[in-house]
């Protein structure tokens, strides 16, 4: 489980391919101590199992699904990507929480400067725009943010700063693949009421 606050930037230093799995090799700055082999870490809001690590720097690998369900299948090396350790029982949670378990990608439809932050809107793949609510939660990339503006088949958020220089956002282009990972509240309504659901949802849509 994680939060959405990502600790800051990776580089991904190798890419190798198997049979139905990738492995890559990732460097970042972020802390310094080696990471236990087993335990989790959030690249780009997907939850990976670290197999091997160093300080400043870890091994992963990605099963064929994580590749053609989220944008890591796009990442080759210098790829610059968002990472974030697990939450810790305890800690304060300052985003949201957020599995790592990505629900679908999303692309970037425009970058707008507004004075010296941006808005950067967002298509929704049609089987998650029910789980999206205004002033609501959602994971991109792994960044936990909010919803500023929901539109019928994409959503606008507003990026400060801060957050534009120490997470990918700042290499978002037209076009630009990125992840998403709706709030788990909604889907877990879904699957406790899912009639009450289904027929407001086709009432909408």
């Amino acid at each position: 489980m994680f939060t959405g606050i990502v600790e800051g930037m990776g580089t991904i230093v190798k890419v190798e391919d198997g049979e139905r799995f990738r492995t890559l090799w990732i460097e970042t700055k972020c802390w310094s101590h080696a990471l236990a082999q087993g335990s989790s870490v959030s690249i780009n809001g997907c939850c990976t199992t670290v197999i091997e690590s160093w300080a400043g720097g870890f091994r992963c690998e990605l099963m064929s699904i994580t590749l053609d369900k989220t944008n890591l299948g796009l990442m080759r090396a210098d790829s610059r990507v968002n990472v974030e350790r697990p939450l810790n029982m305890g800690a304060d949670l300052g985003g949201h929480l957020v599995q790592g378990h990505i629900d679908g990608v999303g692309h970037v439809l425009r970058v707008t400067e507004v004075g010296e932050n941006r808005e950067i809107e967002i298509s929704i793949p049609k089987p998650l725009r029910k789980y999206f609510i205004p002033t609501g939660s959602i994971s991109v990339d792994g960044v936990s943010m909010t919803i500023a503006e929901l539109k019928d088949e994409s959503f606008v958020m507003g990026v400060i700063p801060h957050t534009w220089e120490v997470t990918v956002f700042s290499q978002y282009r037209v076009g630009t693949v990125v992840n998403l990972e709706a709030d788990m509240i909604g889907k877990y309504i879904e699957r406790l009421f899912p009639e009450a659901l289904r027929t407001k949802v086709e009432e909408k849509w």
